[in-house]
């Protein structure tokens, strides 16, 4: 079986949209720094990348999964430029309501996953930028990884806390080498 990092897409690796609004066209996507030597150092440890993400944009007809698909190509296309690897994405197109085993904070996208690309979920990551991120990593039997601006808040149960996907991974491969 294979270690996955599943990375959220908005706060982890692009910036995210003010509140309210969402990541719908190829040029709003920006890049959060660090994001491409992140993704690297987890090929290189031989951790698969998946991306899995909350798409309520979908549901709020702002996007079509057609034109979301091909955002997240040229995502991929861009990371394999700069000789990373995003090995697969998920996203739930579902509005909040009603509820759905896909959204996130269920842990439906990470457990997909996991059947199909043979993943032990409790040699893998969960990274993000929220609570829903958190808990559905917890509940799909994951380790976390929390990015937040406060890193010595207490307020979470995330194994790690880091302020950028980069010192996440740092802070990940840390505890994997201690491991052995």
């Amino acid at each position: 079986m294979k270690k996955a990092a599943f990375l959220d897409r908005d706060g982890v690796i692009n910036r995210k949209a003010p509140e309210g609004h969402y990541v719908t066209r190829w040029e709003q996507m920006e890049f959060l720094p660090g994001a491409f030597e992140a993704i690297r150092l987890l090929n290189n440890a031989g951790f698969l990348v998946i991306v899995v993400s909350n798409q309520r944009c979908i549901a709020k007809g702002l996007i079509t999964t057609a034109e979301l698909d091909s955002m997240h190509a040229r995502m991929s296309l861009e990371f394999q430029a700069a000789g990373a690897r995003i090995d697969a994405g998920y996203y739930c197109p579902h509005e909040s309501q009603p509820p759905c085993g896909c959204r996130k904070p269920q842990p439906g996208m990470l457990l997909d996953a996991a059947r199909t690309h043979n993943v032990d979920l409790s040699a893998s990551w969960m990274i993000g930028d929220s609570e829903h991120d958190q808990e559905a990593g917890e509940a799909a039997g994951c380790r976390t990884a929390l990015l937040t601006a406060d890193e010595r808040s207490t307020n979470h149960s995330a194994d790690v806390v880091a302020s950028s996907l980069l010192g996440a991974i740092h802070r990940i491969l840390q505890v994997q080498s201690k491991e052995g």
